[in-house]
């Protein structure tokens, strides 16, 4: 029989090997061979950009009913900058067990990589999508009081009588009101000059100023202009696949004849990559049970935004196909960032 000594020698050497082994793993194995409790504390949901904005105080919206699904508080950490891509980087870079997770959207998710000469991580290689969150569809606006146009084809006529001439707003470069704009000038064939703001709220106040002569925007920043009595903007087309129940009078770009102007601003929650798929799993399902609760699934959809949701995979295809999309018209309208 081996004596008691030697035989605690050896699981003292044994425990010593599994520790050296374990301590040589790289990040993404020991993620996935972490516990399979979790949480086990706080989660944090970092915004890339200030708050404030729809996808701070939808995220913030998020993390309410989060901490009651998963038992441990959960908290939103702004990180604003470079179109997004500072906040998106430090999402990649965080510890993959699942308390780090954060607000992935449009520009750097399917934008960027083609807008930027160089990012610091590759959405595609360091992030994994967890849930579409919404859509929020875009609705192609002028102002009521200084624009003469009344329809898509007044607008799009004097577009092409006067090449160069109109102009459009947008809350920056690289942005989903800039790429639908230049969207719509690549399928129509018009021409019209860009001018970038510091965000929406000072593009609008050009619009309607008449500085500009037409924007598209987000369906909640727009609906006050459009219901006030008078209205001060005008409604042209709804960049949706059915017309909205917030505006039903208002067309769809498909019954005008363009059908692919089918554009949102859409996110939802990713995580770095080696994230273990059961936490990708239960955040999933916690995430989807949050939408389908009704305040948030009313707060979403009352002024006009869609209610995501689905699988990890359905956002991955949504994403691929999106930058696949607009890495096409990037290159083809020669866009760059500010």
């Amino acid at each position: 029989m081996t004596p008691i000594p030697t035989r605690r020698a050896a699981l003292a050497r044994a425990a010593a090997l599994a520790l050296t082994l374990a301590a040589t793993l790289p990040g993404t194995a020991r993620a996935q061979a972490a516990p399979a409790a979790w949480p086990t504390k706080t989660v944090s949901i970092i915004v890339p950009y200030a708050a404030g904005g729809s996808s701070d105080t939808r995220a913030r919206q998020l993390a309410d009913k989060l901490s009651t699904l998963l038992g441990k508080s959960v908290i939103v950490e702004n990180k604003p900058g470079g179109n997004g891509n500072v906040g998106t980087d430090a999402i990649a870079r965080a510890t993959p067990d699942g308390h780090t997770i954060g607000i992935g959207n449009l520009a750097p998710l399917a934008v960027n990589q083609s807008l930027f000469a160089k990012l610091t991580f590759d959405p595609q290689r360091d992030l994994i999508p967890v849930a579409l969150i919404e859509r929020g569809p875009l609705v192609l606006v002028v102002g009521a009081d200084k624009s003469p146009h009344k329809t898509l084809k007044d607008l799009l006529a004097a577009s092409k009588a006067a090449p160069g001439k109109l102009s459009y707003a947008s809350a920056g470069s690289g942005g989903s009101f800039h790429l639908a704009a230049e969207m719509l000038n690549d399928i129509s064939g018009t021409d019209a000059v860009h001018i970038p703001y510091r965000g929406g709220g000072p593009a609008a106040t050009d619009l309607l100023g008449g500085t500009v002569d037409y924007m598209f925007e987000m369906v909640p920043a727009s609906l006050g202009y459009l219901k006030a009595s008078p209205p001060r903007m005008r409604a042209l087309a709804i960049a949706h696949d059915k017309r909205l129940a917030s505006l039903p009078e208002v067309p769809t770009f498909a019954e005008l004849g363009f059908p692919d102007m089918v554009i949102s601003n859409w996110f939802g929650i990713v995580a770095p990559k080696g994230t273990p798929p059961a936490i990708v799993a239960q955040l999933n399902q916690a995430i989807n049970k949050a939408l389908q609760e009704p305040d948030l699934a009313q707060r979403i959809s009352s002024t006009g935004n869609v209610v995501g949701g689905g699988t990890p995979e359905d956002f991955g295809r949504l994403i691929q196909s999106e930058r696949t999309r607009w890495s096409r018209l990037v290159k083809a309208r020669n866009i760059t960032p500010d």
